[in-house]
């Protein structure tokens, strides 16, 4: 498995814990628990992403930009859930947020998939991505 392949791995998930979050309503168990779930998910994750894809990249001229960018979103995603905590659960304004944050993730997975991948691909070797990628799932197991 190369860093690429564990990286879309955890998006898909994050993707259907956003699904499964907005088809829940009001303050319920079930909300409270996959919102939970999702932010537990999107918190290491981000961290196992900067630590075992983006640190490398910022050394680099080529993906320093991308790289700084993709943790300027991972903050702006933490906000969101930030906020989401302190608004009630069965409130119009929570489900607005949550919509807010699935658009977020969403843009940020896709920038990732789409373009961070295909330059990062150009810089990183081999045995850099099948090593960041072992670092990283051992990470995130570790700490999920």
């Amino acid at each position: 498995m190369n860093i690429y392949e564990a990286i879309r791995q955890d998006h898909d998930l994050q993707r259907s814990l956003l699904d499964q979050l907005l088809e829940t309503s009001g303050d319920t168990s079930t909300r409270r628990t996959i919102f939970a779930k999702l932010k537990k998910e999107l918190q290491v994750h981000a961290d196992a992403e900067e630590r075992f894809f983006y640190v490398p990249l910022i050394k680099k001229d080529a993906t320093q930009e991308m790289a700084r960018h993709g943790v300027a979103e991972h903050h702006e995603i933490d906000e969101l859930v930030e906020r989401m905590e302190e608004t009630p659960f069965d409130s119009p304004g929570w489900l607005t947020l949550c919509k807010s944050l699935q658009e977020q993730v969403e843009h940020h997975l896709a920038d990732e998939e789409k373009q961070f991948f295909q330059v990062s691909g150009k810089v990183l070797t081999e045995s850099q991505k099948t090593g960041l990628a072992e670092e990283y799932s051992t990470y995130v197991e570790k700490n999920r």
